[in-house]
């Protein structure tokens, strides 16, 4: 949940207590059994092949938010659907070349006047292509190309973005590829500005990110209130980093490493509190997410314990967002937004997720 956010709507974050499906799993965190949470809507379908969700939240009218998701195909498109999964057919972009994933942000200096973007990595173009919303009007003049000079195809086609508002207002695009080496710079990452016309430029300003070589590093997620970025190091685990370029590339941990089925995929952050909350990951060929404590342990603040893991109707999810604010009637404690590998992406109720056993 970004930052941004909580100044705009003035709402504070709460901790709940719900009732949701059962979930037992042993010392390794290999799920024992779990019963299946069932979303509350299903998004109509995207024409190719559905990916990665993000959430933008109307700071006058909640309930009049809107979710992005990537129609990953070399004729693809970023899809907007309402709060029931209906595609609102006047603000989605085609002709996108495979874009993958997506992230929103929050009050980007453009013009003089803050505007709330969402940035796309487009695969076969190495661009990031990054549109107002909710206008969805494009911000890029064509797109801002990255991972210049770097020689293979796939060391440059674009996968995972994660943005960060830093404290002092500034915004990093934080990025990932295909494939990359294994000598600590897999991400590279762009501090996006005024181009001085009202567009956006990126410009890099660090190398970071550990690899273990073993698949590919699509999944980032940024924490903008407490300042770390995390990435699913597909069939390794979760890295954590300093968000900030200034805090240096030091590793701060390496988690969630046992108990998934294969492939680590989408990362999101739902915050109880600013300081609170939690990280869930998901387990793309067991179809759940496993759930680890955002703040860490006492005195531990890098120690990310498991939790829970929750089953959910949508498959091989790679993608996920979740927001931590009432949306509307039916979306009172937060929403949880899931990938689908038929098409669509699946909209889950916080309580439903949390059960009782988290907050």
């Amino acid at each position: 949940m970004k930052n941004y956010i909580q100044l705009i709507i003035g709402c504070s974050l709460l901790a709940y207590g719900c009732q949701t499906a059962n979930s037992l799993h042993t010392d390794s965190g290999v799920a024992d059994s779990l019963s299946v949470v069932e979303p509350i809507y299903v998004t109509e379908p995207v024409g190719h092949d559905s990916d990665d969700p993000a959430v933008w939240v109307n700071p006058a009218d909640s309930a009049q938010s809107l979710i992005l998701g990537t129609d990953k195909d070399q004729d693809g498109a970023l899809y907007v659907f309402n709060l029931e999964g209906k595609i609102q057919h006047d603000k989605v972009v085609r002709g996108l070349q495979r874009p993958n994933n997506v992230d929103v942000e929050y009050g980007l200096m453009l013009g003089g006047k803050p505007t709330d973007i969402a940035v796309v990595t487009e695969r076969f173009t190495h661009k990031l292509r990054i549109f107002s919303l909710p206008d969805m009007k494009p911000l890029d003049q064509g797109g801002i190309e990255v991972f210049e000079g770097q020689t293979g195809k796939e060391e440059r086609d674009l996968m995972g973005i994660g943005l960060y508002r830093s404290k002092a207002g500034q915004i990093y695009a934080i990025v990932g590829r295909k494939t990359g080496p294994t000598d600590g710079t897999y991400l590279w990452q762009y501090l996006l500005e005024d181009n001085s016309s009202g567009q956006v430029k990126g410009t890099l300003v660090r190398k970071f990110g550990a690899y273990s070589g073993l698949k590919e590093i699509e999944s980032i997620a940024v924490d903008d209130e407490l300042g770390y970025v995390y990435y699913s190091d597909e069939g390794k685990g979760v890295r954590k980093y300093y968000a900030d370029p200034e805090k240096g590339n030091k590793e701060l941990a390496l988690f969630a490493t046992t108990g998934f089925a294969a492939d680590h995929e989408g990362i999101s952050i739902y915050q109880t509190s600013p300081t609170t909350g939690y990280i869930l990951v998901s387990d793309q060929q067991h179809n759940q997410f496993h759930i680890f404590r955002r703040e860490g342990e006492a005195g531990a603040p890098h120690q990310h314990n498991e939790l829970k893991v929750v089953r959910v109707r949508a498959a091989e999810s790679d993608g996920s967002e979740v927001v931590s604010l009432p949306l509307d009637r039916l979306f009172q404690k937060g929403l949880f937004v899931v990938m689908s590998n038929d098409r669509t992406f699946h909209l889950y109720r916080w309580e439903d997720i949390a059960g009782t056993e988290l907050q």
